[in-house]
């Protein structure tokens, strides 16, 4: 089953995003066998204020899981945390953009 988790960072947690950002990319990579698509969203200026993950569970309990132990969050970066149960529709990964910015 798919998730989504769309988490907003505190106002003032671009110090603590920055500090937990290698413990968070090598959770990502221990994880990557059910890690669809994740990423930082950003404001119009390119600042941090959050980050999106996909993630392919068994289960809304390990989705939860995923969640509650990922490094971001268990350092108290997100001031908001949102878990919702998705389906895949239109799935078009050639439309992606070609670099981790946009371009």
């Amino acid at each position: 089953m798919l998730y989504i988790m769309y988490n907003e960072d505190r106002r003032d947690g671009q110090a603590l995003r920055a500090a937990t950002r290698e413990t968070h990319l090598a959770y990502l990579e221990r994880h990557k066998n059910i890690v669809v698509l994740s990423g930082g969203t950003l404001a119009e200026d390119g600042t941090r204020t959050g980050s999106v993950f996909i993630i392919n569970v068994p289960s809304r309990e390990a989705a939860e899981k995923f969640s509650a132990e990922e490094p971001f969050r268990k350092a108290g970066l997100f001031q908001t945390v949102k878990i919702t149960r998705m389906r895949r529709g239109q799935w078009n990964p050639e439309a992606a953009p070609k670099t981790a910015e946009g371009n």
